[in-house]
C-alpha cells in the first residue's frame, strides 16, 4: 500500500477518457474512494457517460474549456495490438492525434491540470531484446502500430511538458483482470478454458506463442498506481515517466497451465497461425524501482487471485452464452 498522502491541492474536478473501457471499470471506484469530494466526468460510450470522440478536436476543446478539470486521466485508446494492426489509420488518429488534441486543450484552458497519460510498455519493443528488466531510460523501439502510435504520443507529451503541460507518463506492463476483452492473452485463454468446462468447446485451446515471458500485473494494482500519481501530483516533475511493472516475468505457457489447473480442466494447446505476432519479443520485463520510490507503490494482489477472478468472470460470461435468445 502507498504511504500517507502529502499535503497538496484538493482535486475538485477529474476528467476520465475511455471511461467505458476495461481499466476504467476498476479505476473509477478507486478514484471515488480516494477523492470522495471530487466531481468525476466520465467520457465513454456507456449509458450515463459523457460522449466524447477524442479525434474531434473541436468537441475536445469545448469540453475541456467548459469543465476546466484539475486532473485528466487519459485512457481512451485503440488498445489491442491486433485491432491497431487491422485499422492503423484509426489507431494513429485515436492514440496520437486524439491524445494531442486533449493535451493541447488542457494546456490552453487549465494549465494547472495534472494530465495522467496511460502510455504502454509496448513502446519499448526491440529494446527488450537486451534481455534485462528495462527502466524508464530505455529507448522506445516499437514493433507494431499500437506501440508506435503510443510511443509517438508519449514522446510528444514529453515535449509538451517543456511548454508547461503537467503530464505524467505511465508505462504499464501487461495487466489483466475481470472484465477484460478476449482480445488479450489471459482472458483469451480463460474464455476457452471455461467454454471447455461448460462442454461448449472440444478440449483443444487455440493459442499463439507460449514461450514468451511477460511482466503481468493485476489491473487493480495498476489503477492503484494511477491513484497514487494523483495523490502525489504536486511532487511529481512534469514529463515524468514511470514504469508500472511487477519486475518478475511469467512464461505465457505457464499462465495457461495455471488457468487449466485452477479450473480443473484438461485440454491441449494448438497453435493458430493467426494468433502469432509478426515480431514477438522473447522476454519483456520492467524495472519498477522508480515507481516504488516516487509513489510508494508496489503490486499487492496475488497472481492466483488474479487468475481465479478472471476465470470467475468468464464462467459468468460463458453462462450468458448458454442462455437462449
Amino acid at each position: 500500500m502507498s504511504p500517507a498522502v502529502p499535503p497538496g491541492r484538493l482535486l475538485h474536478r477529474i476528467l476520465v477518457t475511455g471511461a467505458g473501457g476495461f481499466v476504467a471499470t476498476h479505476l473509477v471506484p478507486q478514484l471515488r474512494a480516494a477523492f470522495p469530494t471530487a466531481e468525476l466526468t466520465l467520457c465513454g460510450g456507456a449509458p450515463g457517460m459523457t460522449p466524447l470522440d477524442v479525434t474531434d478536436a473541436a468537441a475536445v476543446e469545448a469540453l475541456v474549456a467548459r469543465l476546466r478539470p484539475d486532473a485528466c486521466v487519459h485512457l481512451a485508446a485503440i488498445s489491442a495490438v491486433p485491432a491497431a494492426r487491422q485499422h492503423p489509420a484509426q489507431a494513429w488518429q485515436v492514440n496520437l492525434h486524439g491524445t494531442l488534441a486533449l493535451a493541447g486543450a488542457v494546456l490552453r484552458h487549465t494549465p494547472d491540470c495534472t494530465f495522467l497519460y496511460a502510455s504502454s510498455a509496448d513502446i519499448y519493443g526491440r529494446s527488450f531484446r537486451a534481455g534485462t528488466p528495462l527502466n524508464e531510460t530505455a529507448v522506445p523501439a516499437p514493433t507494431n502500430v499500437y506501440g508506435a502510435s503510443k510511443a509517438a504520443a508519449d514522446l510528444a507529451l514529453g515535449a509538451m511538458a517543456a511548454e508547461g503541460l503537467r503530464v505524467v507518463r505511465l508505462r504499464p506492463f501487461n495487466h489483466t483482470g475481470p472484465g477484460q476483452s478476449a482480445a488479450f492473452v489471459v482472458p483469451a485463454f480463460a474464455r476457452q478454458v471455461m467454454r471447455i468446462a461448460a462442454g461448449m468447446q472440444a478440449p483443444v485451446l487455440q493459442v499463439g506463442a507460449l514461450d514468451p515471458f511477460r511482466d503481468f500485473l493485476d489491473v487493480r494494482d495498476v489503477c492503484a498506481a494511477y491513484v497514487a500519481c494523483l495523490e502525489r501530483r504536486d511532487s511529481l516533475e512534469p514529463g515524468l515517466i514511470l514504469n508500472i511493472a511487477a519486475g518478475a516475468p511469467r512464461r505465457v505457457g505457464d499462465v495457461l497451465a495455471d488457468l487449466l489447473h485452477l479450473a480443473e480442466v484438461e485440454a491441449r494447446p494448438e497453435t493458430g497461425a493467426a494468433l502469432l505476432r509478426p515480431a514477438d519479443i522473447p522476454v519483456a520485463c520492467g524495472d519498477p524501482r522508480l515507481a516504488r520510490r516516487v509513489l510508494g507503490w508496489a503490486p499487492v494482489i496475488p497472481w492466483e487471485r488474479t487468475l481465479r477472478d478472471v476465470l470467475a468472470d468468464w464462467r459468468l460470461r460463458v453462462q450468458d452464452e448458454l442462455v437462449p435468445g
